[in-house]
């Protein structure tokens, strides 16, 4: 049975996951205005650890208060003091109160920065965002001092998560964050050596694994999330995927999750639909196999030695279990359907056939602008308007209500633009 092979425990190098079940990292934007895990979010997630996954990806966690991914994330930027440590460890017990395995996930938005949280970021080259409007401005390319520090804060937010009582950490490298900004040719124009070659390209996330590595130990679990490709001409492609996967074996990581996209081409979030990744060669099948990135696990398992988690697409128990008895993927991830039951899990763990697909039904439902429409600007509202429906759910589980399925994507749009405009406020008073 499909369970049974989802229900079999997973023995890493520093922990042992009791299943093969990951709620993958959402952005919870929970924080309070000094970047601090909250009550709300401590609640949150103790509903998810009650959802049975055999392990919990926390949302990202900013390495640099002036490049937040949104207004509300956790921040980790300046020294550990007393409360601060008190407040990771009171999160990292509520994830890890029923046996699950808990992460955190550490991340640098650089130019990804939205402008109302920083006018001027800071980036691997001066290379804008290719998207329509005026949320995001032009970056400021890095010095090497600033590079060097960034990359002592990823591995201080490491340890602080070793401190207080999480089994691991993941570096974010995927969606066209700051590292996958290095990782990319069409971001990355830098002419020393942080830029050209693939191998200068990767030289910020390798020394910021090897830097981790050296402040959390071998007995705690180092993930990395890579991008498969950006899906950009003259980006980041897949062949680049594979060698740098390669090169994360060779330096130990204990587990590689795999996804795609960037903000402009934004497949790690589902905004077009299932995508084919037909892209350098690699198989197009994915789409009708459920998953978004399974094909490109399968490649990648011939490349590096290390277990694989792939999350994007993941409805039924029989394509989670196939994944893993046919395509040898380690932890299946799931995202979504946890922010309108967060039982999901422990529902797929106990033998039903599949979780509900609320992209189809918010597809269908009020506020969606033009699903089919060529304007590009219509699409994005759609996009976020999607995202923002589903973090308002959680903003409903942080509190102790239930889920509200009957919210419009356009009400979801404009309550989570004045909650994260109000906490921004907030953190310009604090």
């Amino acid at each position: 049975m499909a369970a049974e092979t989802l229900r079999q425990p997973l023995a890493l190098p520093a922990e042992t996951l009791p299943n093969r079940i990951a709620k993958a990292a959402m952005t919870e934007g929970l924080a309070d205005a000094r970047g601090l895990p909250t009550p709300g979010l401590e609640r949150l997630y103790d509903a998810w650890a009650r959802g049975g996954a055999g392990l919990l990806i926390t949302g990202n966690v900013i390495v640099d208060r002036d490049h937040l991914e949104r207004p509300g994330n956790v921040i980790a930027d300046r020294p550990a003091d007393a409360e601060t440590v008190a407040r990771w460890t009171a999160w990292a017990k509520a994830a890890r109160g029923r046996g699950a395995g808990a992460w955190v996930q550490i991340n640098h938005a650089g130019r990804q920065t939205q402008a109302m949280v920083n006018p001027a970021p800071k980036a691997p080259s001066a290379v804008p965002l290719g998207l329509p409007g005026k949320n995001f401005a032009p970056p400021v390319a890095l010095t090497e001092d600033e590079i060097l520090d960034l990359i002592a804060r990823f591995a201080n937010a490491a340890w602080l998560a070793r401190e207080a009582g999480f089994s691991g950490a993941q570096i974010h490298a995927a969606h066209g964050y700051l590292i996958s900004q290095f990782l990319s040719p069409r971001s990355n124009r830098r002419t020393d050596s942080w830029g050209g070659s693939l191998q200068n390209r990767a030289r910020f996330l390798i020394e910021t694994v090897r830097a981790a590595r050296a402040k959390v130990g071998r007995d705690f679990t180092l993930s990395v999330k890579l991008n498969s490709a950006d899906f950009q001409k003259g980006g980041f492609a897949a062949q680049d995927s594979l060698a740098v996967a390669a090169r994360l074996a060779e330096e130990g990581v204990d587990v590689l999750e795999i996804s795609g996209g960037t903000y402009e081409q934004p497949r790690m979030a589902g905004m077009e639909g299932i995508e084919k990744l037909n892209t350098e060669g690699m198989p197009a099948s994915t789409a009708a196999r459920e998953a978004y990135f399974l094909d490109f696990a399968t490649e990648m398992r011939k490349r590096a030695a290390l277990p694989l988690m792939v999350t994007g697409g993941f409805r039924t128990a029989d394509a989670m279990a196939r994944a893993i008895t046919e395509d040898g993927v380690a932890i299946i991830g799931i995202a979504r359907p946890m922010c309108v039951d967060p039982l999901a899990p422990a529902k797929i763990l106990s033998g039903a056939a599949a979780l509900d697909k609320w992209e189809e039904k918010l597809r269908l439902g009020p506020g969606w602008l033009g699903p089919r429409s060529p304007i590009r600007m219509i699409k994005a509202i759609n996009g976020f308007g999607a995202l923002y429906w589903y973090y308002q759910q959680l903003r409903r589980l942080a509190v102790g209500a239930a889920p509200d399925e009957a919210l419009s994507l356009m009400r979801a749009l404009k309550l989570e633009q004045e909650a994260q405009a109000a906490m921004l406020k907030a953190m310009r008073a604090a």
